[in-house]
C-alpha cells in the first residue's frame, strides 16, 4: 500500500477515522510526545504478531521519529502477510512541524 503523508494522517486523526495507529519508536520517545498511538517498540513487533493477527485485514499507520523504523516495520508486516500497511513519510517529526505551519 501507498505511504501516507503527514497531512492526510491529521485529517484522518481529526476525522476519528477507523484504522490501526502504531508507532514503533521506544517508551522513553513516547512519553516525550506520541499521537497515541498504540506503542510497538520495533524491536518488540516480532512478539507482537498475535495480537496484531487480529487486525491482519485493517488499515495499519505506523510512524516513528522520522520514518525510517517504521518503514522498516512496514516491510516486516507486509512479509508476515499484512496488507493494507502504511508509512507515515517524516514521522511525527514532519506531523509536529505541520502543525506548526497551521
Amino acid at each position: 500500500m501507498e505511504d501516507i503523508e503527514v497531512d492526510e494522517l491529521k485529517e484522518r486523526l481529526e476525522k476519528n477515522e477507523k484504522f490501526v495507529f502504531i508507532d514503533v519508536r521506544e517508551a522513553y520517545e513516547y512519553e516525550d510526545d506520541n499521537l497515541g498511538a498504540w506503542l510497538i517498540p520495533l524491536a518488540q513487533l516480532p512478539h507482537k504478531l498475535a495480537e496484531l493477527e487480529a487486525h491482519k485485514e485493517e488499515e495499519i499507520i505506523i510512524h516513528c521519529r522520522s520514518g525510517a523504523r517504521s518503514g522498516n516495520a512496514k516491510q516486516f508486516l507486509e512479509s508476515k502477510g499484512f496488507p493494507k500497511v502504511r508509512n507515515v513519510l517524516g514521522g511525527i517529526l514532519a506531523y509536529r512541524e505541520l502543525e506548526e505551519e497551521d
